[in-house]
């Protein structure tokens, strides 16, 4: 067996599928779909070269090699569940969110919401790029569609606007993000090059506009909330999208998962409706 061709995952699947006989069983005790569990163990059965089960219609039995197979598993994991079972009982679920810098910026001023009394460690994940929840790059992700991808769940929260913010209307100069996102290609195209400010990060366009030296483009979730600024233009149709938290369809079941997607859900629909 060359360990470096075989996902460790699958192996920990392949114990409870052994063990209970079935695939119908084993969902019941990791918590992954039947057909999940069925395809990984394809997988493994690949990557090995090599027959682990008979496939009966009441069950799954072990081949010879299927058998040799769990015995060296099971012996490996008898050597390091304890190892496993020490650090969890000492570091609570990780769970990585992502999202753009406002989004980000909303979550992290609601902090203490987010966490509750659920034993769970946090990673705010911010960036325009968008991470890849399938690959597990995130357990939730703040997007501006419906996902498309097989294996992900979106929940709708709600309508963002966007408009352009100021200390008074008589600054001229825009605040331009470098960037690809839809609002920093509107102020590309609605302001010119000897008239704007260029920055790397949606944090330091906010910061010229609060110093008096910039317009910029906000969500009005963000920009109504900014006491030194006022909104000097109508809403920018163009920009308006909606907002869906996006999660894998297994991860989502998962407490420390569920806890946060539910308390993101009701901070991020609030923060719609006040925008």
């Amino acid at each position: 067996m060359n360990e470096r061709d075989v996902d460790w995952d699958n192996l920990r699947l392949f114990l409870a599928v052994a063990r209970t006989g079935g695939l119908g069983p084993a969902a019941e005790q990791t918590g992954k779909s039947a057909p999940t569990l069925g395809r990984r163990m394809i997988e493994l059965e690949r990557s090995l070269g090599m027959e682990l089960f008979r496939r009966k219609p009441r069950g799954y039995d072990l081949t010879e090699d299927g058998q040799l197979l769990f015995e060296k598993v099971a012996s490996i994991e008898t050597r390091v569940l304890p190892i496993t079972e020490n650090r969890l009982a000492t570091a609570p679920p990780l769970v990585k969110i992502s999202a753009g810098t406002w989004v980000t910026k909303v979550l992290m001023g609601a902090v203490g919401k987010l966490y509750g009394s659920a034993p769970v460690r946090l990673r705010f994940i911010s960036s325009e790029h968008v991470l890849k929840i399938g690959h597990r790059e995130a357990a939730i992700g703040i997007r501006n569609h419906r996902p498309e991808e097989i294996g992900l769940a979106g929940r709708k929260i709600g309508r963002v606007r966007f408009a352009v913010y100021a200390v008074d209307e008589s600054v001229s100069t825009w605040a331009r993000v470098v960037s690809k996102t839809p609002s920093a290609n509107w102020v590309s195209e609605n302001s010119q090059d000897d008239d704007a400010i260029e920055v790397t990060a949606p944090q330091n366009a906010l910061d010229l506009a609060h110093a008096g030296m910039a317009r910029v483009v906000l969500p009005t979730f963000i920009g109504n909330a900014q006491s030194m600024l006022k909104r000097v233009s109508p809403l920018i149709e163009d920009l308006e999208h909606d907002q869906w938290l996006v999660s894998h369809h297994e991860d989502r079941f998962l407490p420390e998962v569920r806890h946060i997607i539910d308390r993101t859900y009701a901070i991020l629909s609030e923060a719609c409706v006040k925008g």
